[in-house]
């Protein structure tokens, strides 16, 4: 049993490497691709970015549990912070996505139960949607654009040097809500298809509505409770079930 995990995860780490050298060719050459119409464009990070970068978490998910997640989190954040000095844009970009993983997963150890998560998960579509239609997310979209470059992740449109950027802290609850699902016997892989799906929604309706923004963490929220919602019931239900006294009192 030892050799046939270690064989898995040595699989595992393969795959993770050849996705991520094909993403990276993609970040360092996409301006030279074909230049599609909009809705073509939309398709392409939606249906083939989005969920290839963010398979990367899924690839990684059994370090979920590693030791020394903070610090080496933590490692990731200046590591990026000096790639975005250097002006080196792409390496930022997955430093960044790694930091957000493990510091998301580092994060979840505090949850000691399942009800923490689903509260979470009810309570931060409205601080997001707040912070980006009336706080601080729509000043720095709208006055401070770098600030928002630096602290979101890109997925660059091909042919262009346009970009969709998703936030950090959506990243870091994609991770989090994703590694849930793996602790607490939820529906891990329909789990990071329905938040990726929530994220490609999400960006095909900024551009139907011709917004330059909306909040992605509704959508992760709900990606995260509808594929697993009777689990949840379940679960939840049996956490408020009154224990049987064992004196018979």
């Amino acid at each position: 049993m030892v050799g046939r995990a270690s064989a898995v995860l040595s699989a595992r780490a393969g795959v993770g490497i050849a996705l991520l050298a094909v993403l990276l060719v993609y970040y360092w050459t996409h301006r030279y691709w074909w230049d599609a119409s909009t809705w073509w464009q939309v398709a392409w990070i939606a249906l083939v970015l989005i969920p290839a970068v963010l398979a990367l978490v899924l690839i990684a998910l059994p370090l979920r549990d590693a030791r020394g997640l903070l610090p080496v989190g933590a490692s990731f954040v200046l590591l990026a912070v000096v790639f975005t000095v250097a002006g080196l844009a792409t390496p930022a970009n997955f430093a960044r996505l790694a930091a957000t993983a493990l510091l998301g997963w580092w994060f979840l150890g505090y949850f000691e139960e399942v009800s923490w998560v689903v509260l979470v998960a009810c309570i931060i579509p409205w601080v997001d949607a707040y912070s980006v239609w009336r706080g601080p997310t729509k000043e720095i979209v709208n006055h401070h654009e770098h600030v928002f470059d630096v602290l979101s992740f890109a997925f660059p449109v091909p042919g262009e040097n346009n970009a969709a950027n998703l936030g950090v802290p959506d990243l870091l609850f994609f991770s989090l809500f994703l590694a849930a699902a793996a602790r607490f016997g939820l529906r891990v892989y329909w789990t990071w298809l329905c938040l990726v799906a929530a994220l490609g929604g999400t960006i095909a309706l900024t551009v139907w509505l011709n917004l330059n923004g909306l909040p992605a963490l509704p959508g992760i929220a709900i990606g995260f409770l509808v594929p697993n919602a009777d689990l949840l019931y379940r679960q939840l239900r049996a956490t408020r079930k009154p224990r049987s006294d064992p004196a018979g009192v």
